[in-house]
């Protein structure tokens, strides 16, 4: 069983540390004269007190969690970021409570998915709460945590477990825990700044270039305006917002080990990452022969449908001109692209490139098995021999994966969505991707309460890759 008083402790720390979110909304309230200002404060002094109270409520040591509680944490803690960062979206927005949580939620698992219309007409200090929450969910709260906290201790190294499940490239990049935090969160905020001085100097402002660098690293997919990129039709701005997708759509572990050697090289003998371009230009290369062949390129250019590609496949969810003028069959190639995801150990969703090559190369090993059956055959990606254990665990993965979409798009087409509405949406939010198609075209406000509770569901679950989750849900999980 869980022990109740460490989580406490434990979950009353972060959300404290939570409660600084509202701070750079209180400061650019002030500084553009918004009457937001009283508000952001009350969210502020309403989320560092409840997180006192439950901190207050325990003096058991943090460093006496368990994995088992480690697990429970991280769910406690993504459910209860999403409750309080719905604050703003009621009270100053005025959005029903189902459309608050729909908001808040896709914002901190960074889906980018939104209710909202007409978002340039709301104050600064709300959208610039909306662009953190993304960056914030980007890296993880737990991990900044982890980082600049001493006093999580071991029970951190537990929580940094849970926060980076299931992924080949998440092993330590240092001795301790705490300094591979530390890694991780250097290079993120490196790759923050700059993305913010090169969109300033692709001609954005900096409250533009402040808040598009948050969503673009983070690889969230929110703007501040109707037309997202598009928005400011400048194709300097979309060559920023293409390289910086691609950096974070990269295991930033493979950054680390790139700039720790001085050497490009890393980035080229990596496997997963050949695959993961190999993958997008194919896809890419498919669309545009099909755009080309068909005659349907002259709504949809060469440019918006390089832009796209990269978008979705990172599973950012930025656009030029979203999925208006592509045809169904690019509209849904793009879409199953975004299934595959981005590199293993980056910010990125979907099922994620390294596990698709190991569950690629196991394929391969069983075809040549068939046609030569007494040769001993050994699976391997680049110089790393892949060992059956980990085969297991990456099928194991997409079994559960597979089975949860499943359940998730039935769920949806049970609310009376359409099939084109239910499968793009049901994969927009379970990898954490965004734009949709069918009634989610332009934005979600036309999906029913009990579609965008479930597909609040799916970005959770995509946000902490099932597995992290579901246990936590499992009736063995509450047994002593």
């Amino acid at each position: 069983m869980a022990l109740i008083s460490p989580i406490y402790n434990l979950v009353g720390l972060l959300l404290m540390f939570f409660s600084l979110a509202f701070v750079p909304s209180i400061a650019v309230a002030v500084i553009f004269a918004e009457s937001t200002v009283g508000n952001f404060f009350s969210f502020f002094l309403i989320t560092f007190l409840a997180g006192l109270l439950l901190f207050a409520s325990s003096k058991k040591d943090i460093d006496s969690l368990t994995i088992h509680d480690g697990f429970l944490v991280t769910v406690i803690f993504w459910v209860i970021l999403g409750l309080f960062g719905s604050m703003p979206f009621m009270v100053l927005m005025g959005l029903n409570p189902v459309d608050s949580l729909f908001e808040s939620f896709s914002g901190i698992t960074t889906t980018g998915a939104t209710v909202l219309s007409g978002i340039e007409n709301y104050d600064k200090s709300i959208l610039i709460f909306r662009q953190l929450l993304q960056w914030i969910g980007g890296m993880g709260l737990i991990i900044l945590a982890v980082a600049i906290l001493p006093s999580l201790g071991i029970g951190g190294g537990q929580l940094f477990k849970m926060e980076t499940p299931g992924s080949d490239n998440t092993q330590k990049i240092t001795p301790r825990i705490r300094e591979t935090a530390q890694a991780l969160w250097r290079i993120y905020l490196a790759l923050s700044v700059l993305c913010f001085l090169t969109y300033l100097m692709a001609g954005m402002n900096s409250f533009d270039a402040i808040a598009h660098a948050l969503s673009t690293v983070s690889i969230g997919g929110f703007s501040t305006y109707d037309g997202s990129i598009g928005y400011f039709n400048n194709i300097s701005i979309e060559i920023v917002c293409i390289v910086f997708m691609l950096a974070s759509a990269m295991s930033f572990v493979l950054h680390y080990s790139a700039l720790s050697s001085k050497s490009i090289i890393k980035y080229f003998k990596n496997p997963e990452l050949g695959f993961f371009f190999g993958v997008m230009l194919i896809i890419f290369g498919v669309g545009l022969c099909f755009l080309l062949f068909t005659g349907s390129n002259e709504s949809f250019n060469f440019r918006s449908l390089v832009f796209q590609t990269v978008s979705i496949l990172t599973t950012s969810g930025f656009h030029t001109n979203g999925f208006e003028g592509l045809p169904l069959f690019v509209s849904f190639l793009l879409l199953i692209g975004a299934f595959i995801g981005a590199c293993s150990g980056s910010v990125g969703g979907g099922i994620k490139s390294w596990r698709v090559l190991v569950m690629v190369n196991q394929v391969r090993k069983e075809i040549f098995k068939i046609i030569h059956p007494d040769a001993v055959v050994t699976s391997k990606i680049g110089n790393k021999v892949i060992h059956a254990s980990i085969a297991e665990k990456v099928w194991g993965f997409f079994s559960i994966y597979v089975i949860t979409f499943m359940l998730l798009f039935l769920g949806m087409l049970a609310t009376g969505a359409d099939f084109e509405t239910a499968f793009s949406t049901v994969g927009a939010c379970l990898n954490n991707l965004g734009p949709a198609l069918g009634e989610a075209t332009n934005n979600y406000v036309s999906i029913s309460s009990l579609g965008k509770t479930i597909l609040i569901f799916a970005m959770v679950l995509g946000r902490l890759e099932i597995f992290t989750f579901l246990v936590v849900l499992a009736p063995s999980f509450w047994r002593k």
